[in-house]
């Protein structure tokens, strides 16, 4: 796992989320492994990946939208 992500996180900040997320899709780690490495459940990650791929989306848009 990346420096940004260390056993034993007690807070998911944004930045720790879209590292997580990114390691998924670059396929450094899968989501069942960190499901149980972080003790997290596989649909809360999933949502940080799916959220992770529309804030990339949105950033290559032309006009992109204002995300809150």
């Amino acid at each position: 796992m990346s420096e940004a992500l260390e056993e034993g996180i007690k807070r998911w900040t944004a930045k720790r989320k879209s590292a997580l997320a990114k390691e998924i899709m670059r396929g450094k780690t899968t989501m069942a492994e960190a499901s149980r490495t972080y003790d997290l459940t596989p649909s809360e990650i999933e949502g940080w990946v799916d959220d992770t791929q529309k804030g990339m989306e949105n950033a290559l848009r032309a006009n992109p939208l204002d995300v809150r």
